[in-house]
């Protein structure tokens, strides 16, 4: 399936993850806060990464971990917390959690990368992205399919979609025993592999999951490969000679640096 989400500058999307909270290389606690998004466009971005969660009361908000504890001066679980003590917690102790609807509604042609990380999102984020008619400018993906799946249900149009975990591990078998047709069926419903380079997988330990094979294997599939997250100048040119299709990053200015001396920065 085709969507605007794919059609990058260059054929390369360059994803600013969680924004861009870390000017220098340091972490500045903003990550997923509409200050970090600012930042990230502010360069000239045109594609960020975020993640979702839904509230007690059905709010979709950009937050990356389960809990409030970690980024923000609030405690607890968001999925049993109501939008109106979510959003009187602030990431770092300055920015407020924003909805899913300030992103997608903020910067209405940014291309937002959507990972559902909980059951509590599906509902919320389908709604969000209905509400500001996103369709075309979003990637709804998760580490479970069956989430995703019950994401995309409740759309009335299609989006662009990326692996989950059981798919890219099947995806995996197929290509290194060779069998390209079997390697195509664990992708046929989504868009894109958006993977690390290596991961650590039950009883095979850490494996190479992006390399020269996985690479022309998906592309075969008719399929993009992203790899996060690169923060690395080296490794990210090293990747884009492997003919990967976008890169996710925290130093999203590094990540330019490179693509403007490579004449790939839009």
């Amino acid at each position: 399936m085709t969507t605007g989400y794919f059609d990058a500058p260059h054929g390369f999307a360059a994803l600013a993850h969680r924004g861009f909270a870390r000017p220098g290389g340091t972490d500045n606690g903003l990550e997923n806060s509409l200050a970090a998004f600012a930042a990230a466009v502010d360069l000239g971005y045109t594609y960020v990464e975020t993640d979702a969660h839904g509230t007690s009361d059905g709010v979709a908000v950009a937050l990356h971990d389960e809990a409030l504890d970690r980024t923000t001066d609030a405690t607890g679980l968001v999925a049993d917390l109501p939008w109106s003590t979510v959003r009187a917690a602030r990431i770092g102790g300055s920015e407020p959690v924003p909805r899913l609807d300030d992103l997608l509604g903020t910067w209405p042609d940014l291309r937002v990368n959507i990972d559902v990380k909980a059951d509590s999102g599906v509902r919320p984020v389908a709604e969000a992205v209905e509400r500001t008619r996103s369709h075309d400018r979003v990637c709804v993906t998760s580490f479970s399919p069956v989430r995703r799946r019950a994401t995309l249900a409740r759309l009335s149009r299609p989006v662009a979609t990326s692996a989950g975990r059981g798919e890219v591990a099947r995806f995996l078998a197929g290509t290194r025993a060779r069998l390209a047709a079997l390697a195509g069926r664990a992708l046929r419903d989504v868009g894109a592999l958006q993977v690390p380079v290596t991961d650590r997988v039950p009883l095979a330990g850490r494996i190479t999951v992006v390399d020269g094979t996985t690479v022309r294997a998906a592309h075969r599939a008719g399929k993009q490969v992203h790899v996060w997250t690169i923060d690395d100048p080296a490794e990210m040119h090293r990747l884009i000679d492997l003919g990967v299709d976008g890169i996710v990053t925290d130093r999203a200015d590094t990540l330019r640096d490179v693509l403007t001396a490579r004449g790939m920065w839009a």
